[in-house]
């Protein structure tokens, strides 16, 4: 053989050799104590069991919205958050007025204005084209009302942001309401009544809302098949102008952007829209919670309950405690009351627990909840009330105390962990008129309540004997209450039950 090849193959087998052989290992360390670990950790500045680790206390300040403040020369607030990590730029105007603007007539006008100024076109494109333009530039575009904010947002790349914000504008400014389009949804509303009574829970929250806020007040009003067959192009028309002018909106922004270019390109936008007047406050409900026990009838085995009474305003004096006992009766989770005796100590629900939802206009509502199987429904709601009495009778824990102050606190900057949601924050509050240092006090008012803060909040604003229970299920199941008679539901209320009807989905007149 050819010296040479055999010089090759040697050559080849050598690096086969150091390419494949297995790695060398180092010797085992000598078993060790716990003394040695302990060693080994300290000389490391590790500490030696996680129990142990020290963290520094938690610094924050929150932000100043007027720092982030500007003003158009039209007199339109604009709200900036420049920041550079990605090629991307959100803007968000929020219109004052939502489903508490809908006429008496036409519940869930507005949510369909909105609706309708996204999905109906505007006059330069038709719909398709416009969608089409939108999906070319990777921009997303959305419109969306609640009960007193409608709210517009655009994602899109740094690059086309121009293009991007003229169709976005002009959405908002001459959208046309394309009738086949409007067909099309109004079909799908339709479709969606008709689903209102395969979930308890939908039941459970319509007729919740009626006995809180009363049948004529828009917290409560709910479409019907007339009321969406009403809906017009003429109707979308004249919401439109009621809602979005300049006038009546805040613009926030945030993303990839130079300040003042933005300022001049948003000052360029909406240069020739008539300004027009701010939407009015939403008006207080009149009616008045009637104390008792409700019923409405539906074969299922395990019964949907709410409890509860009216509550305060947000920006209410007891506001901070309020929410701290609310946190220990069964907003906390696991660590709360109501979770804790009603699914940990006695399995009678998978979830329970409670909630505190303050308006900013008018007192809104506390309320309890849970599901549980028909016979044991009594016995839950028992001790769910029984829970509401014992923080009326004795003083929370301090553990209990210490524990949803901690939660308040820790969780408090998470409210501004993005520049959109801080933003959000700071929209909001400009609208609804909160108290200039509410961020930066919240915390010391935190630290600052007591126990007796507590009971005399709950006192004040938590009595059984007036508080709703609404019961959605079987009756004849559930008011026997659970074998060992425990508890029936003749335990409240002398057992006087007042048995709401199932009404007709698309309707909501009452099932026979």
């Amino acid at each position: 053989m050819n010296l040479r090849i055999v010089g090759l193959l040697l050559a080849l087998g050598v690096v086969a050799a150091l390419l494949f052989a297995p790695p060398k290992r180092s010797p085992a360390p000598p078993a060790a104590g716990s003394g040695d670990q302990a060693s080994t950790a300290a000389a490391s500045g590790l500490p030696a069991r996680p129990e142990t680790l020290a963290f520094k206390p938690l610094a924050f300040t929150p932000p100043d919205a007027a720092s982030f403040r500007r003003v158009l020369p039209d007199g339109t607030a604009v709200y900036l958050a420049p920041s550079h990590e990605f090629p991307l730029v959100t803007v968000s105007i929020t219109f004052k007025g939502g489903a508490s603007l809908d006429p008496a007539d036409v519940p869930a006008l507005a949510s369909m204005t909105a609706r309708m100024m996204r999905e109906g076109g505007t006059k330069q494109q038709q719909p398709a084209e416009f969608d089409e333009t939108l999906d070319f530039l990777a921009t997303e575009v959305g419109v969306a009302a609640s009960e007193t904010f409608t709210t517009a947002t655009m994602n899109c790349l740094k690059s086309n942001f121009d293009e991007s914000l003229a169709l976005f504008v002009g959405m908002l400014r001459e959208p046309a309401f394309d009738q086949a389009r409007l067909d099309t949804a109004k079909a799908r509303a339709i479709e969606g009544l008709k689903q209102r009574n395969d979930d308890a829970s939908s039941i459970l929250s319509r007729e919740w809302k009626r006995l809180v806020y009363g049948v004529g007040h828009f917290e409560s009003a709910e479409p019907t098949d007339k009321t969406v067959a009403a809906i017009s192009r003429e109707r979308l028309a004249e919401m439109h102008r009621r809602i979005v002018h300049p006038g009546n909106m805040i613009v926030a922004v945030s993303g990839d952007f130079d300040e003042q270019e933005m300022l001049a390109k948003l000052e360029q936008a909406f240069s020739g829209w008539e300004r027009g007047s701010a939407a009015p406050d939403p008006q207080a409900p009149t009616a008045v919670l009637e104390p008792g026990l409700y019923h409405v009838p539906k074969e299922i085995p395990q019964g949907k309950v709410v409890l509860g009474m009216r509550s305060i305003t947000r920006d209410d004096p007891d506001a901070i405690p309020l929410l701290l006992l609310n946190d220990i009766l069964g907003a906390g989770g696991f660590t709360s009351r109501i979770m804790q005796q009603v699914r940990s100590n006695e399995g009678l629900a998978y979830s329970a627990r409670s909630t505190l939802m303050p308006k900013v206009a008018y007192p809104g509502d506390f309320r309890a909840g849970f599901e549980s199987k028909n016979p044991t429904v009594a016995l839950a709601t028992k001790i769910v009330l029984d829970q509401v009495r014992g923080v009326r009778d004795d003083l929370v824990t301090e553990e209990e105390l210490e524990t949803a102050k901690a939660s308040a606190i820790e969780t408090f900057p998470r409210q501004f962990e993005s520049k959109p949601a801080m933003l959000r924050v700071f929209v909001n509050d400009e609208w609804t008129k909160r108290p200039p240092d509410f961020w930066k006090t919240f915390r010391d008012k935190v630290r600052a309540t007591t126990r007796e803060d507590l009971q005399r909040v709950a006192k004040k604003h938590l009595d059984p004997e007036k508080m709703a229970i609404l019961v959605v299920g079987d009756w004849d199941e559930i008011a026997k209450g659970d074998l060992q008679g425990r508890a029936t539901m003749k335990d409240f209320f002398g057992g006087a039950v007042k048995h709401l009807p199932l009404r007709d989905p698309l309707t909501l007149e009452p099932l026979p």
